[in-house]
């Protein structure tokens, strides 16, 4: 599992973790009952304190992407089709979002945003 750690910018380092892991997971590179590393094991690969991996695993859980057994450890979750539509559509808006406040400051019309977005999807109807 590669998870790449920026310590520059001002995202949380625990944040970082559950992003990618997130992406993973949504992407189907880490399967439902898959094993994850340990939060010392994953900790100690990243550098990081034992404590940023345990808020970075609860956040997961929390959110429904992990489940722990007491004394196995922490696995990837049954995945709720419906929620991972959601989370990607929610994901997808927020950059949306920024790519209208960009395009707004440039004086992209709405017009040409659309124009551009379906040719960025593969919309052949054009």
């Amino acid at each position: 599992m590669d998870i790449i750690i920026r310590n520059s910018g001002g995202v949380p380092i625990y944040d970082q973790i559950t992003r990618q892991m997130k992406g993973l997971i949504l992407r189907g590179e880490l399967k439902e009952g898959e094993a994850l590393p340990s939060m010392r094991l994953l900790a100690k690969e990243l550098r990081i304190s034992v404590i940023t991996t345990k808020r970075a695993y609860e956040e997961l859980e929390r959110e429904g992407f992990l489940t722990t057994v007491p004394g196995k450890g922490c696995f990837v979750a049954p995945q709720n089709p419906e929620l991972v539509r959601e989370d990607t559509l929610r994901r997808a808006e927020e950059h949306l979002s920024h790519a209208v406040d960009v395009a707004k400051a440039g004086g992209v019309t709405l017009a040409e945003l659309t124009e551009t977005l379906n040719l960025l999807y593969g919309d052949e109807t054009l």
